[in-house]
């Protein structure tokens, strides 16, 4: 029998995991557009490394149930984003691995399944694993991004204006002399 050519832009699921088969491979960080937006400025994506994947399709014969269409997907990578303590770039580290069921309609995608925390989704024709690749690294990105120790916090202003901590009135004194007052 002769084995299939697949195409990670263009992927029949189906096919994949009737075959059991699997596809990997690397691409620029900067040719996913919108990861490479998240980018901090001064470390573009252009200089990150290249970003590792890997695809496997299987197919799950469940007790008393119909066959199940499965996608494990894996994917590795370093990006550079913006400290959010210190406004410079910081290095994270991105490790997917995830395992995808496939179904036949949008509405079984849909409908809740209490008994499982699968990621499920609507088995198309023709899957652009490219860009479901970047949805699951976008989603992987962290919401914060900061350094555990940053190498040059930011400068707190020097400001004359303000009251040193001992001066500074308490609020409570004065309601506390209100109360006396009126008591």
């Amino acid at each position: 029998m002769k084995s299939r050519a697949f195409v990670p832009e263009k992927l029949d699921v189906a096919a994949l995991a009737h075959d059991a088969a699997e596809l990997a491979g690397e691409w620029p960080a900067a040719s996913l557009e919108r990861l490479a937006d998240a980018a901090a400025p001064e470390a573009p994506a252009t200089g990150w490394p290249a970003l590792k994947w890997a695809l496997r399709g299987e197919m799950r014969q469940p007790k008393g149930g119909k066959a199940q269409t499965w996608l494990h997907l894996t994917a590795s990578g370093q990006v550079a984003l913006t400290c959010q303590r210190c406004l410079k770039p910081v290095h994270e580290d991105i490790d997917i691995d995830r395992w995808i069921r496939f179904v036949d309609t949008e509405a079984e995608a849909a409908a809740p399944d209490v008994d499982s925390d699968d990621d499920v989704l609507a088995l198309p024709r023709h899957l652009d694993a490219r860009e479901l690749i970047e949805d699951e690294l976008l989603l992987a990105l962290p919401l914060v991004p900061r350094h555990e120790v940053c190498p040059d916090p930011l400068p707190v202003p020097a400001d004359e204006d303000l009251p040193e901590e001992d001066e500074r009135p308490n609020p409570f004194a004065k309601l506390a002399a209100l109360k006396r007052r009126d008591g």
